[in-house]
């Protein structure tokens, strides 16, 4: 029952701050969209499918912050000064402006605010059988707990091993945290790739 109460309300969090949030920033949105097809050729959202609730695949939404086709040239993973990544690009990750359209995922109810940020399919050999199982038993979030122990600076160990924390320990306190904690590293422009 508290778990049910707990997911309830979380939920209806979600649906406030995201409806909420992307009216606020909609002239920012397209006005980044913009600069992004300005800079480079190509749609300025970039769509991949990454792993949701009880392992349902969605497409996640982004605003594009490579290069056209980067997927083919390198890991799902950037690295430190990874070429692929644009000028406008580099803008968009240091203050998680490429974020937002995420947004749309968290209405849609593919995601929530905070949870273990959603893996790509290719990302599940990062974990046993028994952790993958365990850890697809959450909505994946815009921000998590591997996210403001690091972020992109985490290797694949140490992220996995928050993620499963956050699936076993989430609450509405935990849930406080990292969004308050995210904020605070946003601002600072924390942990980027």
């Amino acid at each position: 029952m508290r778990r049910k109460c707990y997911l309830t309300v979380k939920r209806g969090i979600d649906i406030a701050v995201s409806s909420t949030v992307l009216i606020l920033f909609s002239p920012l949105l397209i006005t980044l969209a913009v600069l992004i097809r300005v800079e480079s050729s190509g749609s300025p959202l970039f769509l991949q499918l990454r792993v949701g609730l009880h392992g349902r695949l969605f497409s996640i939404i982004k605003l594009r912050s490579m290069i056209k086709n980067a997927s083919a040239l390198g890991s799902y993973q950037t690295q430190t000064n990874d070429p692929r990544i644009t000028r406008i690009g580099r803008l968009l990750r240091a203050s998680s402006l490429d974020e937002l359209p995420q947004l749309w995922n968290v209405l849609r109810g593919d995601m929530s605010l905070v949870g273990p940020r959603p893996d790509t399919p290719a990302q599940e050999c990062n974990y046993t059988p028994a952790d993958w199982h365990l850890r697809c038993e959450v909505k994946p979030g815009i921000t998590g707990l591997a996210q403001i122990k690091g972020r992109s600076q985490l290797s694949p160990l140490d992220r996995t091993h928050y993620d499963l924390y956050y699936v076993v320990n989430q609450s509405f306190g935990l849930d406080l945290r990292i969004f308050i904690d995210t904020i605070h590293i946003v601002c600072l422009s924390k942990g980027t790739n």
